[in-house]
């Protein structure tokens, strides 16, 4: 019986340590009960596919692709304090820089050289773009401005390049019509490469990787560096009268946050294989501001949670499902937006959080009360 005994407590010491690494202050959820109730959410998403239509696997699949660019937000502005409203542009810049290399190497080797050019085109104009900001003393209100004039420049830029002439090798930019002909997602060499081109393959790749985004994410959080970015966020003052480098922390923040963005733009063209100059423009830029404010910019979790409820909703009203039309969908996330920001400005996350860890509290209060009078009798 001692060696069933022993592996039981080597893997319960396992399971402790990998908690230890994905829990803390800079995270809500961290009990039992929330990892339980997460498992579940991740099952029931993997089961989703089976039990709905094509189309209702497509428009998800979207939604987890917008959730990157989200979540990317949340890294520089929730936990850094640096408001930016650019994450379109290095989501923009991924996009099309994926439909460029794919379109003029269209093997399975090229895709792949394509996501990785891709994801590191957006991370390296974050860098560069942050490198100028942070250590050219540009205040937290300019940071704000400066990304999104930039990205308002991507966009009238963009739409521009409609004639025959802006073209790079077999790729034409396209304007304002966009560039389509996107290839579809397909990740390694020859024989070895996993095509992805069918929505469900390609919801489960988006599934697994922003499941795993999330998770790599609170153990960053967490970490050394992650209470830096939470002090920084706090008191910037305090934070550099201990010796910390202000500039480089928060160039950090926010080129891991262009580097999530860039993810997420690669498989928001895989999945449409098309993409538009509007992924730079202002109404898509206030997006990811949107629902990180809702689900708690200082949630990870909340953050995708509010993007993929938001989302659906402004679909389901834009196909005119329900009494009201497409007209009301940014009324309705506006109202959402207000109420919220009033009755709840940490965010829905916090706020469920705070409210769950007090009926917790309750029902252990209560058991304990319950045990002491069993002793006394």
């Amino acid at each position: 019986m001692s060696p069933v005994v022993g592996s039981r407590g080597s893997s319960a010491g396992i399971l402790d340590r990998i908690r230890d690494r994905l829990e803390g202050p800079n995270t809500l959820g961290n009990s039992t009960p929330f990892w339980v109730a997460f498992a579940g959410a991740v099952v029931a998403l993997a089961a989703y596919p089976q039990v709905v239509g094509l189309y209702a696997i497509l428009t998800s699949t979207k939604y987890f692709a917008l959730a990157f660019l989200a979540v990317s937000l949340t890294v520089v502005w929730g936990y850094c304090g640096v408001l930016s409203f650019g994450q379109v542009a290095f989501f923009g810049i991924a996009a099309y820089t994926f439909g460029i290399i794919g379109v003029n190497v269209s093997t399975a080797a090229g895709i792949t050289a394509a996501v990785v050019g891709a994801v590191a085109a957006g991370t390296l104009f974050a860098l560069v773009l942050g490198y100028f900001m942070f250590y050219g003393g540009v205040s937290d209100v300019y940071v704000t401005i400066i990304t999104l004039v930039v990205a308002l420049v991507l966009n009238t830029f963009m739409a521009q390049t409609a004639g025959s002439e802006w073209a790079i090798g077999e790729a034409q930019l396209g304007g304002f019509n966009g560039m389509p002909g996107i290839p579809d997602l397909v990740i390694g060499v020859g024989e070895t490469s996993i095509e992805l081109g069918d929505i469900v393959p390609l919801y489960y790749a988006l599934l697994a990787a922003l499941v795993v985004t999330y998770l790599a994410l609170r153990v960053f959080v967490n970490s050394q560096f992650g209470m830096t970015l939470v002090a920084v966020r706090e008191d910037e003052q305090r934070t550099a009268t201990f010796g910390y480098n202000i500039a480089f922390v928060k160039l950090i923040a926010f080129t891991i946050g262009g580097a999530i963005a860039a993810v997420g733009g690669v498989f928001y063209a895989a999945w449409g294989n098309y993409v538009d100059p509007t992924v730079f423009g202002v109404q898509f830029a206030a997006l990811p501001v949107v629902w990180a404010s809702i689900g708690g910019r200082e949630s990870l979790l909340g953050t995708i949670g509010a993007t993929l409820s938001i989302e659906r909703m402004r679909t389901g009203l834009t196909e005119g499902i329900g009494p009201l039309g497409p007209e009301w969908a940014f009324v309705i996330v506006g109202g959402l937006l207000i109420t919220v920001i009033l009755l709840m400005p940490a965010g829905v996350a916090p706020f469920l959080d705070r409210i769950g860890t007090r009926l917790l509290d309750r029902v252990g209060d209560r058991s304990s009360s319950r045990s002491t009078e069993d002793a006394v009798e």
